[in-house]
């Protein structure tokens, strides 16, 4: 077998400066860090002058629905949404803004919009004329996920071969519009573990994309009644599953799988999990819970634990922050400033791509100016 730290290593030093792909269009190096918002419905808390447009890279609108296999508006207010977003470039004039179609309640019509040839002409071309009709700068597909069930969706085997198939015709397409400098970009987001990869050929689908969207988080969620971190950098020493979910092991993961680690941008999220009614052992920590889950907002744990409402701990093995209190057995996972300077760490000796992050509104501004700090400013 394969070492995975030197496969890793092998991997990391073929894309250190600058590479091309085989169809490729730029060259890309290895130091221009992404910070990829997620942003839902238009959001107006980008600052008095809009200034957190210069803190990112790339807005990802979410979502695109799919309907009678084409991408249509999700929303009734995405036309203005996008139009204001556009104007962000005001501010950022290398800002650019793509359209992300699903996500985890809208991937249900996936697997049939690109069944066929003709379905996928059909998907492809509204996916373009949805990219000129909203002036935007490409499309990242959320198709959560190829081959697996999801949020009760229909999937095929042949979802493996049909998501590369889907991805090579929206390469061409894109790659047809380019008109001068301008050029459109093809994302996507994937699993964060191996059942994702086993379910597509992201060795063959990697060709066709400028960048690939690692959700690193979820680890654990509300459907889970044993707690965890949700987002943790390494290896907690608490956890006794095997294997051991943690977001380096998830990006070596897709090293392994064939996708160059420039081409890789690490999740993060902007909120938390809870559960209540936790086992103490541990302070919470991997352990069964039956009471009340949900989530919050990195912006209310913050103000919480400043007002002493929460106490934060830091489990050190994992690199990652939690909440314990006693009185009502909550436990919450979450992220912080520590934990993501950690990442950024991690993103610059690994030689990833950048960050992305769900979601633009879960955010006080602390997080975001810290991945700006560390990366934006490092470009």
């Amino acid at each position: 077998m394969i070492d995975k730290y030197l496969f890793s290593v092998f991997f990391s030093a073929m894309f250190l400066t600058a590479c091309v792909n085989k169809e490729t269009r730029v060259i890309v190096k290895a130091d221009n860090y992404k910070i990829v918002a997620y942003v839902h419905g238009w959001q107006d808390s980008w600052g008095e002058n809009n200034e957190k447009a210069n803190q990112v890279t790339h807005i990802n609108y979410a979502f695109a629905n799919i309907k009678e296999g084409k991408v249509v508006e999700g929303n009734e207010n995405d036309t203005e949404a996008l139009k204001k977003l556009n104007q962000l470039k005001l501010t950022n004039k290398d800002l650019k803004i793509l359209i992300s179609v699903g996500g985890w309640s809208w991937s249900k019509n996936f697997s049939d919009a690109v069944l066929t040839e003709s379905s996928r002409q059909k998907f492809a071309n509204s996916a373009i004329d949805f990219v000129i009709k909203h002036n935007i700068d490409g499309v990242d597909l959320d198709w959560e996920y190829p081959g697996q069930i999801g949020d009760n969706n229909r999937f095929r085997a042949e979802d493996k071969e049909n998501f590369t198939a889907i991805l090579k015709l929206l390469r061409k397409k894109l790659d047809s519009l380019v008109n001068g400098k301008k050029t459109y970009l093809l994302t996507v987001a994937t699993g964060a573990n191996q059942n994702y990869l086993d379910h597509t050929d992201m060795r063959q689908a990697q060709q066709y994309l400028d960048y690939i969207n690692i959700m690193t988080y979820d680890f654990v969620t509300g459907s889970s009644n044993r707690t965890g971190h949700h987002s943790n950098l390494e290896e907690s020493k608490f956890d006794l599953e095997t294997p051991k979910k943690s977001s380096r092991n998830s990006v070596q993961e897709h090293i392994l799988a064939g996708i160059p680690s420039h081409k890789i941008v690490l999740g993060v999220p902007f909120y938390g999990r809870y559960w209540k009614g936790v086992n103490p052992k541990n302070q919470g920590l991997y352990q069964l819970a039956n009471g009340q889950t949900g989530s919050y907002g990195y912006k209310a744990i913050a103000d919480s634990i400043n007002s002493k409402v929460f106490t934060s701990y830091w489990d050190d093995s994992a690199k990652a922050p939690y909440v314990w209190r006693d009185k009502d057995s909550l436990f919450i996972t979450y992220g912080n400033i520590k934990s993501i300077q950690y990442k950024v760490d991690f993103i610059k000796n690994e030689k990833l791509g950048g960050v992305m992050f769900w979601q633009f509104s879960g955010d006080n501004g602390d997080l975001l100016k810290t991945l700006a700090d560390h990366l934006k400013n490092d470009n």
